[in-house]
């Protein structure tokens, strides 16, 4: 019983240090950018910098304003094809999905999380740009970075999606159907 309680304090330990020098990386890292950077904004001054239009760093304009703007668009963008298309996959593996079908999707879906964004990235120029391209006819655009995001942001919607679905009782879902609502109906109502 001792032992347990001192491996228990000593893990509690390592984890809180480990936890403080995250936070102290991150706070680290925003000093560096940061004090490199007020110089600079200090010279052009901040509403020139935020509301700036354009970026010619080497005639000294600095403008983000449009940086900002396609960061919303791409976010926004990345919000409207990814969250329905990871709620829809959230409710297939809850409530659709068979035994055998969701001990291959669960893991891939998990395995998605993982891939670095670069791989991302690379995947969006081979793959992604010249699906793009031949569609529209320019595959460099805000629609492409929607895309690339939306499946980034996948793996992440559908396991938070999946366990909120899987904290609602099911008493709610048997009690809809009891009352007559059609499978579709309950799983999406409740």
């Amino acid at each position: 019983m001792v032992k347990n309680k001192f491996k228990e304090t000593f893990m509690r330990a390592v984890f809180f240090t480990a936890a403080c020098i995250c936070i102290l990386a991150v706070i680290l890292i925003c000093f560096f950018v940061f004090s490199n950077a007020l110089p600079a904004i200090k010279e052009i001054g901040v509403a020139n910098f935020l509301l700036g239009t354009v970026w010619k760093p080497l005639n000294n304009k600095f403008g983000i304003f449009p940086m900002i703007i396609g960061s919303i668009y791409v976010t926004a963008g990345a919000i409207i094809i990814g969250v329905p298309i990871g709620i829809l996959c959230a409710v297939f593996l809850v409530k659709y999905c068979p035994k055998g079908l969701y001990s291959v999707f669960k893991p891939a879906v998990d395995l998605l999380a993982g891939i670095p964004s670069v791989v991302y990235g690379f995947f969006a120029l081979v793959v992604i740009v010249p699906v793009m391209r031949d569609l529209f006819g320019n595959g460099k655009s805000v629609l492409t970075a929607s895309v690339l995001l939306a499946i980034m942001i996948l793996p992440t919607v559908i396991s938070v999606c999946e366990s909120s679905l899987r904290s609602v009782e099911s008493s709610f879902y048997e009690g809809a159907l009891a009352l007559g609502a059609t499978q579709e109906r309950a799983v999406f109502g409740v």
